[in-house]
């Protein structure tokens, strides 16, 4: 068995990398090399340019230089053929244990480096994740390096064994930007190139394919196209204007939702958008939260308030409003809240990640009893909207606590950590719903199941979260009183099937391409006159097809028919319904869908009717 086929062997392990996600380690090792690699071409074409970090991503890796200059793209066609001269080379990966002076000594010169061992000397390992790629954990006595060819860097591997593994057409660098250190934007800025790395090239070129036909369903593009959403700068970043198409979008979701959750015995309720500060400090969320967290206000009685970033305390003051039995639980209460938090400017992107969040957020309080099915409850409404919307793959991570950081990133108390994550792997596994673990992923108060959704050409997005919480209750006194007369505290189960209207509706965009499925579409169906004799007919079945629920519009504009059919099928509406004189004199439309296909012309009582019959196919049938 050759070396490359011996790697490929690793694809059965899986190896964690960035935030709770996860690679085959092969690729993880052909990936990382090869960052390495592009260090050592950089450096030798650019010997100004200090390496910093360089960890493997998803479909590959970067590594971020310190440079006077940005890089140009006849620069990355250099590095890149210099990179392949090194992996031809058929260098060795060797790695070495070195003492902390050693390694200071080795990188005396590179400030970004020697800033690295000072947080592994003092324990500070996990704060940069894979970036640091340092041995052990805890404070670092002994450092490790690994050298390939002419170039050594600060790392913990792993690596290939030699450069033969990597195949030299199944690897391309393809942009490069600008990053701060360590992602603070008080940080110096670097420059970071990223590249691509698979096993083969026919799994590169498919990724490029695959890559060509995001950008075409990139939903930043196609909102605006479609005038779904817009983005003002006197509004300012990453607060989402929502255009009537979008407030379409946004209404059917919540239709959907409210009927789930009213049929899952879910009550509905409201809460303001400010409180006082000393809500967030009562429920821990401070300070845990304030990074991701407006500024406070303070107003003329000397109060400071917050606006809300998330509304589990608002639910918990619900709870505790009256006295509650066991018989009340489980209580369910769901809110589509409006949420703000305050990202970076360098990390916001379109609708994935904004400051202004419309959640399908709710709260269960039950019994440790009742936590199972409640749990499931929830993990079931997942799979349900998985099948309404045609995502058939998704990936349940169980996001754990991790020891270290109790008192600091968690509640301090592991005997209902360890207690609380086994419940919810016993609910997993009683429900056979798939999931793997990831430790130091939890939320502040718990252990959660974190969902990864992939859309229709294979891109991957965080949908929701199924969250435990056994600390907050406790601290705004909810109890209940259980059989024996005892007052008990209840869990507490955060969870948000569709995440935010924001998010999923920047999924479902991409997922779709644009064109929405009729039960979705903003607008289902536009009537076309080829004349101006035939508006005043088509004004009249619009308002009958509107009375039967749809949503129609009638394009009496100037232009001819093949363009209006033509505007029609870009604005990538389901239904074109052309109307000529036949089609009055017959009470009928012409009816051609988006893709072009011509059916010919209908009744329109019999065209209403399909359409009703193909959007309970859609939807409402699911529902039931």
């Amino acid at each position: 068995m050759n070396q490359l086929s011996a790697l490929k062997d690793d694809d059965e392990v899986m190896i964690a990398y960035g935030k709770g996600k996860r690679m085959p380690l092969a690729l993880y090792k052909v990936r990382h090399s090869l960052a390495h690699v592009m260090a050592q071409a950089v450096t030798e074409l650019f010997p100004q340019a200090k390496p910093t970090i360089g960890p493997p991503i998803e479909s590959g890796f970067y590594y971020d230089f310190y440079t006077p200059t940005p890089f140009t793209p006849q620069d990355l066609e250099r590095i890149e053929a210099r990179m392949r001269e090194i992996v031809n080379k058929h260098v060795d990966f060797v790695r070495r244990e070195v003492s902390e002076a050693e390694a200071r000594e080795l990188f005396k010169d590179n400030p970004f480096k020697l800033e690295l061992i000072d947080g592994l000397v003092r324990g500070a390992a996990d704060e940069m994740g894979e970036q640091t790629s340092a041995a052990g954990d805890g404070a670092a006595s002994v450092l490790t390096v690994y050298t390939q060819d002419t170039f050594t860097d600060l790392c913990r591997g792993p690596h290939v064994n030699n450069t033969r593994e990597i195949h030299p057409d199944a690897f391309k660098l393809v942009q490069s930007s600008s990053a701060y250190w360590r992602g603070d934007e008080k940080n110096p800025v670097l420059q970071r190139i990223y590249g691509l790395a698979f096993h083969t090239p026919e799994e590169l070129q498919h990724h490029l394919k695959m890559q060509e036909e995001a950008r075409k369903r990139d939903h930043r593009k196609l909102g605006a196209e479609l005038e779904i959403f817009m983005f003002d700068d006197e509004v300012g970043p990453g607060l989402p204007i929502w255009l009537p198409n979008g407030g379409v979008l946004i209404e059917q979701l919540e239709a959907l939702a409210k009927k789930m959750e009213e049929d899952a015995g879910y009550l509905r309720v409201r809460t303001p958008h400010v409180t006082k500060e000393a809500l967030f400090v009562r429920s821990g969320h401070l300070p845990y939260y304030a990074e991701s967290m407006f500024p406070p206000m303070t107003l003329d009685d000397g109060e400071r308030y917050y606006i809300k970033p998330m509304n589990c305390p608002f639910h918990h003051k619900i709870y505790a409003s009256k006295p509650r039995s066991y018989r009340d639980l489980p209580l369910r209460l769901a809110e589509y809240g409006t949420c703000y938090r305050f990202e970076q400017s360098g990390e916001l992107f379109g609708l994935m990640r904004v400051r202004s969040m419309q959640m399908n957020d709710a709260h269960i309080y039950c019994t440790e009893e009742q936590f199972e099915a409640e749990f499931l409850g929830v993990v079931n409404l997942y799979l349900k909207y998985f099948e309404i919307f045609g995502i058939e793959k998704y990936v349940m991570r169980l996001s754990l606590h991790a020891d270290a950081g109790l008192g600091k990133k968690y509640v301090d108390n592991r005997p209902l950590w360890l207690k609380t994550e086994e419940m919810v792997r016993r609910a997993m596994r009683q429900g056979n719903v798939p999931f793997y673990e990831a430790e130091d992923e939890a939320a502040f108060y718990g252990p959660k199941i974190d969902v990864q959704i992939y859309s229709a050409i294979g891109r991957e997005f965080t949908l929701a979260t199924n969250q435990v919480d056994f600390a907050v209750p406790a601290r705004f006194n909810l109890t209940y009183v259980d059989r024996d007369g005892q007052e008990k505290t209840p869990l507490c189960i955060h969870r948000a099937p569709l995440g935010t209207h924001e998010r999923f509706i920047g999924f479902l965009i991409e997922h779709f391409a644009g064109a929405f499925p009729p039960w979705l579409a903003p607008v289902q169906a536009v009537l076309i006159p080829i004349a101006d004799r035939h508006v005043e007919y088509c004004q009249r079945v619009a308002r009958q097809l509107r009375a039967e629920g749809m949503r129609v519009l009638v394009d009496d504009g100037p232009e001819r028919m093949q363009n209006k059919i033509r505007k029609a099928q870009l604005s990538k509406i389901p239904y074109m319904l052309v109307v000529g004189d036949k089609e009055v004199q017959s009470e009928a439309v012409s009816v051609r869908l988006r893709s072009g296909e011509d059916l010919k012309s209908q009744p329109v009582g019999e065209f209403a009717a399909r359409v009703k019959a193909l959007v309970a196919r859609y939807a409402l049938a699911l529902w039931e």
